[in-house]
C-alpha cells in the first residue's frame, strides 16, 4: 500500500434549510487516496458527490455545515479548520478544486494572468510579479497551452481552451490532491479527451499527487481513474478497481447504473438497456434500512428496517493479488446470491 495523501474517516456533514430543517447530504463517507492514485466516484444527480467535493476542501459556509469525521491530507487533519487558515494554508497547496461548470467560473472582464497572481499571492505575499508570469509561462508551456493565453480575457477563449485554463489555474501551486468535479462535461469529444489528457500528463509530470475525479460517466471513469467509488442518497455503496466496477459491478445500484449505459461487450448487442425505477429519497427524513430498498427488486423485508455498513468481500487470488478482497459493498444480499441473479437475467434477456 502507497502512501497516503488523503484520508477521508466517517465524514459526515449536512446542509441547514432555512425552515431548520438538516439534510445530511455526506453521511459517514470513508476512504483513502494513494499517492499518485486516483479515484472516480459516480452517482445519480444528487447523490452528495459534489457536496462530497466541497466538504473536502474543509471550506464550509452555510448552509453546508460540518458535522463529524476527519479529513487528513498528507498526515494534517483539517477537520474543523478555521475558514480563513484553511484558505491561507490548505487550499491551492494542499488540495484544489476544479468546479462544475468551470467554464463560467472566470470572471470575463479580468485576463488570466490576474487570476494567476491572486492565487500565488494569497499564498506568498512576496512573490514578485515578473516571478509569477515566468512560472505561469512555463506552466502552461509544459502543459501545451499557449503561453499568450495569459494576455488574454476569458470571453476570448474557446470553450476547451477555457476549460484548460482553468485546471491550470486551479493547480499552479503543484496540490497533492486534486478534486476534479466533472470537469470534461459540457465539452465536446475533442474537447474532452484534450482536457483528460492534461489532468493525467499533470499527474506523470508530479504537479498533482493524487485525485478524486467525480463524474456520472461511468465508462469515462474506466479510463481515468485506478479506483471507483459508487455514492447513492448521502453514502458510499460499493466500492472497487475501476475495471471490476465496470465489468463486474455487485450492489444492485451499481448494476443498475451499468445496464443504463451502452458497453461494447461481445455478446451484448441483443441486451436491451434498463432503467432504475423510482426516485431517490428525500434526505430530510431518509428512510430506515437501506436507501436504496425501495428502488432495488432485490429487496427483502429485513432491508427496509435493517442498517447494513459497508462489507469487503473477495478472495486473494492464487496469484497473490488482493484487489479482489479489499472491494466493499453495502447490502444484506450475499455476493453470490446477487451474482447468480444477475447471471439469470443475462441469460434470460440473451435468449429473448
Amino acid at each position: 500500500m502507497g502512501k497516503a495523501m488523503l484520508e477521508v474517516r466517517e465524514l459526515t456533514t449536512k446542509y441547514i434549510t432555512r425552515f431548520h430543517e438538516d439534510v445530511y447530504a455526506v453521511d459517514h463517507v470513508s476512504f483513502t487516496v494513494e499517492e499518485g492514485k486516483s479515484i472516480g466516484i459516480a452517482g445519480e444527480s444528487g447523490c452528495g458527490k459534489s457536496t462530497l467535493a466541497l466538504s473536502l476542501m474543509g471550506y464550509y459556509f452555510p448552509p453546508l455545515h460540518y458535522t463529524s469525521g476527519d479529513i487528513i491530507i498528507d498526515g494534517k487533519n483539517i477537520s474543523g479548520m478555521n475558514p480563513d487558515d484553511v484558505r491561507v494554508k490548505i487550499l491551492g497547496t494542499e488540495i484544489a478544486y476544479i468546479p462544475q461548470a468551470a467554464m463560467n467560473a472566470l470572471n470575463p472582464t479580468r485576463k488570466i494572468l490576474k487570476f494567476i497572481e491572486d492565487v500565488i499571492l494569497a499564498h506568498d505575499p512576496k512573490q514578485s510579479k515578473n516571478d509569477i508570469r515566468d512560472l505561469a509561462r512555463k506552466r502552461f508551456e509544459v502543459l501545451n497551452l499557449p503561453a499568450d493565453v495569459l494576455n488574454r480575457h476569458p470571453v476570448e477563449l474557446s470553450g476547451g481552451m477555457k476549460q484548460r485554463t482553468v485546471i491550470a489555474i486551479s493547480t499552479i501551486l503543484s496540490p497533492k490532491v486534486l478534486i476534479a468535479d466533472e470537469p470534461s462535461s459540457a465539452l465536446d469529444v475533442t474537447s474532452q479527451k484534450l482536457v483528460i489528457k492534461m489532468i493525467r500528463d499533470m499527474m506523470d509530470m508530479g504537479f498533482i499527487k493524487s485525485m478524486i475525479f467525480i463524474t456520472h460517466e461511468l465508462p469515462l471513469l474506466y479510463n481515468v481513474t485506478d479506483s471507483i467509488l459508487v455514492m447513492y442518497a448521502g453514502q458510499l455503496v460499493e466500492s472497487g478497481l475501476a475495471k471490476q466496477m465496470i465489468f463486474d459491478p455487485v450492489h444492485p445500484y451499481s448494476k443498475g447504473l451499468m445496464d443504463s449505459i451502452i458497453v461494447p461487450e461481445e455478446g451484448t448487442r441483443d441486451v436491451k438497456l434498463t432503467a432504475i425505477p423510482g426516485t431517490p429519497p428525500n434526505l430530510k427524513n431518509p428512510p430506515s434500512g437501506c436507501r436504496f430498498a425501495d428502488r432495488c427488486k432485490y429487496a427483502q423485508k429485513l432491508c427496509k428496517s435493517f442498517e447494513v455498513s459497508m462489507r469487503k468481500f473477495g478472495e486473494v487470488s492464487p496469484e497473490g493479488d488482493t484487489s479482489e478482497r479489499n472491494r466493499a459493498y453495502r447490502c444484506l444480499i450475499p455476493v453470490h446470491e446477487l451474482k447468480e441473479s444477475y447471471d439469470k437475467e443475462r441469460e434470460g434477456g440473451l435468449s429473448s
